[in-house]
């Protein structure tokens, strides 16, 4: 009985010795296969986010146009006599340095005054908003281009530059809580306003074909509407539908700002009352501004 039963027992050792080594076994190849599976799973989705692009960033729109002119007392006269008002104004030593009006709550025309012979005057910069200023930073720096930090100007609202062709500067916003921009929200709408919207800006270039492809491989732009005869438009990535017309620079070329107007008649009837003279043609009227730019009113409907 003891020789059976040793042989029993051993029988029944033996047995449940081989059912664990057979499940410890079949662990170990589950868990193997597992490892296997996971490991082709992040492959390919590490292959899948090498072969999808990097999201463009939208722009909101042109934030604001900045002009360098001659005389800061007139030239805010004339444009305050178009109806856009002062929203605010830099000073430095009791000297005016910039000169902010308001055409609709996100958009503005910046004056300069000329403080140096050697300062040219005219166009200086077009600046773009963006709701995500630090995501549109690093989507050019992935680019390959070299924008500066983004930072916090001194109206209170972010900021970054970047050189662009022929090194014009650019210049990228978002409007913050606080700044002197958003705290006029409501404030300073002209209701005589000849427009309440800054379209296009036009962008003068030494070589504009050099320059228009830059903005579209390096800025995402994309073809825009023709507003004007020989020029290069180009529309923001976004919904904003508005443009940069990349303009041949020369001998009697000047800054083009466009504003959108929903009637031609309707505006020269303003334009003629204010004693502005003007140029008609079609559906745009041009005037000029005390340095000679010139300020181009488009009839223009948005795509609804």
């Amino acid at each position: 009985m003891r020789g059976l039963m040793g042989r029993e027992e051993t029988g029944v050792h033996g047995i449940a010795a081989w059912r664990l080594h057979c499940r410890v076994g079949f662990l170990c190849l589950l868990a193997a296969s597992l490892a296997i599976c996971l490991g082709t799973i992040c492959k390919a989705q590490a292959a899948a986010t090498v072969a999808t692009p990097t999201q463009t960033p939208d722009l909101a729109g042109i934030a604001h146009a900045a002009i360098r002119v001659s005389d800061l007392a007139k030239a805010r006269e004339f444009y305050e006599r178009l109806g856009f008002e002062e929203a605010f104004a830099m000073n430095q030593g009791g000297s005016p340095t910039e000169a902010f009006l308001k055409v609709n709550d996100r958009q503005f025309i910046e004056l300069y005054p000329q403080r140096e012979a050697a300062q040219t005057i005219g166009f200086m910069h077009v600046c773009f908003e963006s709701a995500d200023l630090a995501g549109l930073n690093r989507y050019y720096a992935d680019q390959g281009l070299t924008p500066k930090a983004v930072r916090r100007a001194g109206a209170g609202n972010l900021l970054f530059t970047m050189d662009g062709p022929e090194n014009q500067n650019i210049e990228y916003t978002q409007y913050m809580p606080g700044s002197k921009h958003t705290l006029d929200r409501g404030l300073h709408l002209g209701a005589n306003r000849v427009s309440e919207h800054i379209l296009a800006v036009g962008i003068e270039m030494q070589n504009p074909a050099a320059a228009l492809n830059f903005y579209k491989e390096k800025l995402a732009f994309t073809p825009g509407h023709t507003l004007g005869p020989g020029e290069n438009w180009l529309s923001l990535p976004g919904q904003s539908a508005e443009q940069v017309a990349i303009l041949q620079h020369g001998p009697g070329s000047a800054f083009e700002l466009l504003f959108s107007i929903p009637d031609a008649k309707r505006t020269a009837s303003q334009l003629k009352a204010l004693q502005i003279p003007m140029e008609k043609s079609k559906s745009m009227l041009t005037i000029h501004d005390p340095d000679g730019n010139r300020i181009i009113f488009v009839v223009w409907k948005p795509a609804q």
